[in-house]
C-alpha cells in the first residue's frame, strides 16, 4: 500500500471523525491527492490539520480524479462507523473509483469482497478490492510462543477507545529508531494496516483465536528487532471491546506497558453511563491481568491533551498524569514521545546496548517485518 497516490473518503466526517483518514495522513507512506468530504468541499487539508500534507477537499471521487489529472491509484475509505458498517451514500463515489481503473482499499467490517455489483464491477475493471480487516485464513489459538522471541515487547494499552493507542505506538517507534534502537510497529487495527501494510485485525478474528493473531504477528519479526511495540486496542474496562484488549494483552506476553489516556475523559465515549476507573486503578487492572500470563509493569504514560488549547494547560496535564502513574509520561504528539521511551529504557526494555552496537537500521520504522518490506 506504500507510495500509492490516494484519494482518500471521508464524507461529513474530516477531520475530528475521520481517525483512519488523519493515521493514513499522518503516518503512510501514500501520497494524498485529495479528501472527499461534501461538508467541507471547497476547503484544503491544511485548512483544518496544519501538520499533514495538504490537499484540496472535494465532494465526489470525479472531482478528486480531474483535480489529480487522472494521476490516482487508490480510494481509501477513511472513516468507520460504530459497526464497521458501509454507508450506501458512498457507493457512487467506490463505482466511479472502479471505473477509473482505482483499487479500493476498506478497513470496514462490512467486505466489499462479498457486494457482488462492487466485486463483478472490479473484476470488468481489472482492479483489487482490499478488504484490510479480512483476518489470515489460518490462524489458531495461541501457543505461548511470544515469550520466545528475542525482542523486548512494549503493548499499549488504553483507558478507553480513541484516546491514541496508535498514534502513540507509532510514535513510540519513531522516538526509539531516533535513539538508535532497533524498534519496529506491530500493528492490530484496520488503520495500523493500511499505514503498514501488514497486519492482523485483531477485532475481526475468531474470540478464541486473538491472542494467536498476535503471537503470529510477533513471531514473525521478534528475532529481527530489539523492541516491538504492539498498538493496543480498546479497554479493559470497555463494555463492548474488552475482549479485544484481553486478547492482545495476553497473546503478545508484553513485557511492559504504556497506558494511554485522554485528557479530561471521565466516561466511556459512547456509553457515557459507564465512568473511568482512576489511573491507578487502570493501573493495577492491567498488571494484574497481564500476570499470569507473564509479568509487566506500566512503564510509561501517553496523555491525549488534543482538545486543551492552551500549552501550560497541556503540560499541567501531562504532569498530574504522569504524578499519577509514577513513570515517566507525555503527549506524544505535542511533546515527542522521547519521555516514553525513557520509561521503556529505563525499565531495561529497549534492547539498547545491542542498537547501540550498530544493531540498529533506519529502515521500516513502520513497516516492522523483517527488511522493511
Amino acid at each position: 500500500m506504500s507510495d500509492e497516490r490516494i484519494v482518500i473518503l471521508a464524507h461529513e466526517k474530516f477531520p475530528d471523525r475521520a481517525k483512519t483518514a488523519l493515521g493514513v495522513m499522518r503516518y503512510g507512506d501514500q501520497d494524498v491527492r485529495a479528501v472527499l468530504d461534501r461538508d467541507r468541499a471547497g476547503d484544503r487539508v491544511g485548512d483544518h490539520v496544519p501538520d499533514v500534507a495538504d490537499a484540496p477537499i472535494v465532494e465526489s471521487f470525479d472531482e478528486a480524479y480531474a483535480a489529480a489529472d487522472g494521476d490516482v491509484d487508490a480510494l481509501y475509505i477513511g472513516i468507520a462507523p460504530i459497526g464497521g458498517g458501509f454507508d450506501e451514500s458512498w457507493r457512487g463515489d467506490v463505482e466511479a473509483a472502479i471505473e477509473a481503473g482505482c483499487d479500493v482499499v476498506s478497513g470496514l467490517h462490512y467486505f466489499l469482497n462479498e457486494n457482488e455489483e462492487l466485486a463483478a464491477l472490479a473484476d470488468e475493471h481489472g482492479v483489487d478490492l482490499v478488504d484490510v480487516r479480512e483476518p489470515d485464513d489460518d490462524l489458531t489459538v495461541a501457543t505461548g510462543a511470544s515469550g520466545d522471541v528475542d525482542a523486548d515487547v512494549v503493548c499499549t494499552v488504553g483507558t478507553d477507545c480513541s484516546v491514541g493507542k496508535m498514534t502513540a505506538s507509532l510514535e513510540i517507534v519513531a522516538a526509539a529508531r531516533e535513539r538508535g534502537i532497533d524498534a519496529a510497529f506491530v500493528p492490530t487495527g484496520q488503520t495500523g494496516i493500511m499505514i503498514a501494510g501488514w497486519g492482523n485485525p485483531i477485532d475481526r478474528v475468531v474470540s478464541d483465536f486473538t491472542a494467536g493473531a498476535v503471537e503470529d504477528m510477533l513471531v514473525e519479526v521478534g528475532d529481527a528487532h530489539d523492541l516491538l511495540v504492539v498498538e493496543g486496542q480498546g479497554s479493559i474496562i470497555h463494555p463492548a471491546y474488552s475482549a479485544v484488549t484481553c486478547g492482545i494483552l495476553h497473546g503478545s506476553m508484553a513485557d511492559g506497558l504504556v497506558l494511554c489516556h485522554a485528557a479530561g475523559r471521565e466516561a466511556v465515549h459512547g456509553y457515557e453511563s459507564f465512568s473511568l476507573p482512576s489511573i491507578e486503578e487502570y493501573v493495577d487492572l492491567y498488571e494484574g491481568l497481564a500476570a499470569p500470563v507473564r509479568e509487566a509493569s506500566v512503564v510509561a504514560g501517553a496523555l491525549n491533551t488534543k482538545d486543551v488549547a492552551d500549552d501550560g494547560a497541556a503540560a499541567d496535564a501531562v504532569a498530574d498524569f504522569g504524578d499519577a502513574l509514577g513513570t515517566p509520561a507525555a503527549d506524544p504528539v505535542r511533546d515527542g514521545a522521547e519521555a516514553i521511551v525513557d520509561g521503556i529504557v529505563d525499565a531495561g526494555l529497549s534492547g539498547e546496548t545491542a542498537a547501540a552496537d550498530g544493531g540498529a537500521t533506519d529502515e521500516g520504522a513502520v513497516d516492522g517485518r523483517a527488511g522493511g518490506e
